[in-house]
C-alpha cells in the first residue's frame, strides 16, 4: 500500500491565521491526519522584498504563484514598514485545535524568513538562540518539548546538524531527498519531502501529475503549506485527497511513517544542496 505523509508547513502570520483553519476543515471533511510544521515566532516576510531585488528566480515565483493572492498584502510589509507579529504565539487557540483533532505538531522556525534568507551569513551562536527560542515557545504552545524538526525552506548545513545534537528529535524532515536516510553525522532517520509541492509544478492545475507519482507502492511526503493549499490552492489539495484516497492511498503523518521505517536499514548519507525544478533557492537533498 502507498502511504502519503502530509507534512503542512506554516510559515507566516496569515497562514496561521487563516490557512491553518482552512486546512483543519479539509482534513476532516477527508477523515484524514497531517503532521503540522510551525513556526513559532516573528514574521519578518517583509524582508523578501531583498530576494525580489537580489533573486530574479524568486521574483518569477512570486510572479508564478501570484503571491499577492497566497499571503495578503500585509504580509509583505511585516518586519518592515509593519512590526513582525508572532506567528503560533499569537494563536494559541487554533495550536490547541490542531492537537485536539488529531494532528501531530512538531518545530518548523523560530524566525523562517531570516533562517530562509540570511542561514549561510549568522553565526553558529544566533543557530543556538534561534533553537533555543524556537523551542521554548513551542513548550509554552504544546506543554512539551517537538520530536521533530524540518528545517525551513529545507536548508541546513553542518552547523544545524551539530546544534541538532543537543536535542532529543525522533526524526528530521529537512530535505528534499528521494528517500529516508540517516544523516551521515546523526542517528536520527530523515524522512525528506520527496514529492514536489503544488507551486513548483508545471502545471498547478495538474492534479494528476502528483496522484501518477503515488502509484508505485512506496512511502510518499507531499509538502503542503498553510498559505498555499489553506489558501488559492484548496480545491486542488482536495482534489488530490479524493483521488489519493480513492485510489486506496493511505494518508497519514509522518511520526506514522518513522513507525514503520527500519532504522537499522536506512543507508547513511550526507546532504547536499541543489536547485530543483519550480524553486528559487537551493534545497538539502
Amino acid at each position: 500500500m502507498t502511504v502519503l505523509g502530509l507534512k503542512i508547513d506554516v510559515d507566516t502570520y496569515w497562514g496561521m491565521k487563516n490557512g491553518v483553519p482552512r486546512l483543519l476543515r479539509v482534513l476532516k471533511d477527508f477523515d484524514v491526519r497531517g503532521t503540522f510544521f510551525l513556526s513559532i515566532g516573528p514574521d519578518n516576510s517583509g524582508r523578501a522584498a531583498l530576494q525580489l531585488i537580489k533573486n530574479p528566480l524568486f521574483r518569477k515565483k512570486m510572479l508564478r504563484t501570484k503571491a499577492p493572492s497566497l499571503y495578503g498584502w500585509k504580509t509583505a510589509l511585516y518586519g518592515t514598514l509593519l512590526p513582525a507579529p508572532m506567528i503560533a504565539l499569537s494563536f494559541p487557540e487554533v495550536v490547541r485545535q490542531i492537537l485536539d483533532e488529531g494532528h501531530e505538531v512538531q518545530f518548523h522556525a523560530w524566525d523562517h524568513r531570516r533562517w530562509q534568507d540570511e542561514l549561510p551569513e549568522k553565526s553558529e551562536k544566533w543557530i543556538r538562540d534561534w533553537f533555543e527560542k524556537g523551542m521554548e515557545g513551542f513548550a509554552r504552545l504544546t506543554g512539551r518539548k517537538p520530536t521533530a524538526f524540518g528545517a525551513p525552506s529545507w536548508l541546513i548545513d553542518d552547523r544545524v546538524l551539530s546544534i541538532i545534537k543537543r536535542y532529543s528529535f525522533e526524526y528530521l524532515s529537512c530535505t528534499r531527498a528521494k528517500s529516508p536516510f540517516l544523516h551521515a553525522s546523526l542517528d536520527v532517520p530523515e524522512i525528506p519531502s520527496d514529492l514536489p509541492c503544488f507551486e513548483e509544478l508545471d502545471s498547478p492545475d495538474d492534479v494528476s501529475a502528483l496522484v501518477r507519482m503515488l502509484k508505485d507502492q512506496k512511502n510518499h511526503v507531499l509538502p503542503v503549506h498553510a498559505e498555499v493549499e489553506g489558501g488559492i490552492y484548496e480545491e486542488k489539495f482536495r482534489r488530490l485527497l479524493k483521488n489519493a484516497l480513492t485510489s486506496g492511498v493511505n494518508v497519514a503523518q509522518l511520526i506514522e511513517i518513522k513507525a514503520i521505517l527500519n532504522s537499522d536499514n536506512l543507508p547513511r548519507r550526507r546532504h547536499e544542496m541543489a536547485l530543483l525544478p519550480g524553486r528559487h533557492s537551493p534545497c538539502a537533498v
